[in-house]
């Protein structure tokens, strides 16, 4: 996925070893801390401080990734278990409605995920009971949650970074001086 951010990166003309140096901070926060409503002070400084994003873009990319934009773990995550899980109780996962209803379920419950560790395990639940799935791999795979958590508090984090930057340049709002700055960097505590 970080792959993917590169490309929209790259389409707007940002070095991704630019980006990924300046928002290693927040990304390292977001992955150790596995709450995306934690990183949301940093990400919003990141993006204005470091990659040059105008303050309301940010606000709103940063804020908005929070609530509703959080791809792992509100949509792919809880999309996988289901898709996973259909095959055992007989439902045919390539069929129209079983692809349909599950993009319809995982936007709507995608809506109220708190951007905190463990959100995607309520998203799954959401999911798989609004699907008359068996909830019960929810269970199986909680064990290795935290780990699988870290990485896609990051994708999330850095999904709305991306977002603040494109966005910023596609309205002429983004200061490339301070993007393309090697010293403005955010400090972390040491």
């Amino acid at each position: 996925v970080l792959g993917v951010h590169s490309l929209y990166l790259l389409s707007v003309r940002v070095n991704p070893i630019t980006y990924f140096k300046k928002a290693l901070p927040a990304l390292s926060f977001a992955f150790t801390s596995r709450s995306s409503a934690g990183t949301l002070p940093l990400n919003i400084e990141t993006q204005t401080k470091a990659l040059g994003v105008d303050e309301t873009t940010a606000n709103f990319a940063a804020s908005f990734g929070l609530s509703i934009g959080q791809n792992g773990c509100a949509g792919v995550y809880p999309a996988m278990l289901a898709t996973i899980v259909a095959p055992t109780v007989g439902i045919n996962v390539h069929s129209l409605s079983f692809i349909l209803m599950l993009i319809v379920v995982v936007t709507i419950s995608s809506f109220g995920v708190a951007g905190v560790g463990g959100g995607a395990t309520f998203a799954s639940l959401i999911v798989l009971g609004s699907m008359n799935l068996p909830v019960a791999i929810v269970g199986l795979v909680i064990s290795v949650e935290p780990l699988i958590d870290m990485a896609r508090t990051l994708i999330n984090v850095s999904d709305s970074m991306v977002a603040g930057v494109v966005t910023s340049h596609r309205i002429h709002e983004l200061n490339r001086d301070v993007l393309n700055d090697q010293e403005a960097l955010i400090a972390t505590e040491e």
